[in-house]
């Protein structure tokens, strides 16, 4: 375990604001709304703050006071937060982020799990950035899917002398999880999931639920309107890389997006995340050139994670599992259709608000969540 500093060199930042004043812009878009994509006055007047007002030395510093490591595990190097509790009988939890997210995502929550009100609610966090991003490796080979991660996750555990801990996930963190879940030898407490990875019941096609109704109808929307980023990172990751790792506007739109697609915000981000918040996580992704590396993970493992949240599958999860719906989710499979992969699921709850992002969007809700379950099973 090596301690690790972040320390970007001044001149990558005075190359990232260069390269954002000198963006070619395209046309204006010829609709009023989102829908064909960012609006070119909304990206322009971000990426003017972005090069001009945005501090990313300020994230850095906030990084660098968490305690932060980096472990080779299968030949790659893992990037990790790991928070200790002031209380020494703190269950130790593992959270994992997704896509377009990153360690950043949990910032806000890591003083609400690991010194609660409550003492017995209290965790040790260990944050680890996927391989691939952040400040982990990028694989040089292919493999690196989420049951391998999920593998990496439990020997990473291990080396820091957790022989029981909780691990939650949300985004390609709920399939690590769900995958750990699979893997588990006695060594989890349970897990919790935002959402869970679940498929549509058909034998209960003929007696939907409203929300079930409303699922459905909002997964055909999403697979209409919403799917183009996945197709193109599931399937020509290296393609898309090469103008994303090349032009901080282009990621910059390609990320936000999902920031306004995916809060529950009502399209409008910045009433749940600020802009600093919003450039931080892509200034991350810009900083460690991981565009492409980010998105092999779609390559990996996108169609197989797809075939379980629409295909019943036998891939069954026997560990204690708390769910979270979030109400912007996508999916929000219903309790009985996850049922059928989680077949000990200890606490189930569908918030009034939060969107994907949930631990950034809601911190204090999101940490309810996650005390809430494993209070059940500690």
């Amino acid at each position: 375990m090596i301690p690790f500093r972040i320390a970007i060199p001044e001149e990558e930042l005075t190359d990232l604001r260069e390269r954002l004043l000198r963006t070619r812009w395209p046309d204006e878009e010829p609709v009023g709304d989102w829908s064909q994509g960012v609006p070119l006055a909304y990206l322009r007047e971000l990426c003017h703050y972005w090069a001009t007002e945005y501090d990313w030395r300020a994230t850095e510093r906030r990084l660098n006071a968490l305690p932060q490591y980096r472990t080779e595990i299968d030949g790659v190097g893992i990037h990790f937060l790991h928070v200790r509790s002031p209380h020494e009988h703190a269950l130790p939890l593992v959270l994992t982020h997704g896509w377009p997210g990153s360690v950043l995502e949990f910032e806000k929550v890591i003083p609400l799990l690991t010194d609660p009100e409550d003492p017995a609610d209290a965790f040790h966090v260990v944050i680890p950035s996927l391989p691939g991003y952040g400040f982990s490796d990028r694989p040089v080979a292919p493999g690196w899917g989420v049951q391998r991660i999920a593998a990496a996750w439990r020997e990473l555990m291990a080396r820091l002398g957790y022989e029981r801990y909780g691990a939650q996930g949300s985004d390609w963190g709920t399939s690590v999880t769900t995958s750990m879940g699979q893997q588990n030898t006695g060594e989890l407490a349970g897990i919790h999931v935002v959402p869970p990875i679940a498929a549509p019941d058909p034998a209960t096609f003929g007696d939907l639920t409203p929300a079930e109704k409303a699922a459905l109808a909002d997964l055909r929307h999403a697979a209409a309107h919403e799917s183009g980023y996945s197709e193109q990172m599931t399937t020509k990751p290296q393609t898309v890389g090469y103008a994303l790792t090349d032009s901080p506007a282009g990621l910059c739109a390609w990320i936000v997006e999902k920031f306004a697609s995916w809060t529950d915000s009502g399209g409008r981000p910045e009433t749940v995340l600020t802009r600093d918040e919003m450039l931080d996580d892509i200034t991350l992704y810009w900083l460690t050139r991981t565009a492409a590396s980010s998105a092999r993970l779609y390559w990996e493992s996108f169609r197989q994670v797809g075939e379980w949240f629409t295909t019943a599958t036998d891939d069954t999860v026997t560990v204690p599992t708390g769910c979270t719906v979030f109400p912007k989710e996508m999916p929000r499979p219903s309790r009985r259709w996850a049922a059928g992969r989680y077949t000990d699921i200890r606490h189930w709850s569908e918030p009034d608000r939060g969107g994907h992002f949930a631990a950034w969007e809601q911190p204090a809700l999101f940490a309810a969540e996650v005390r809430a379950f494993f209070r059940m099973v500690r």
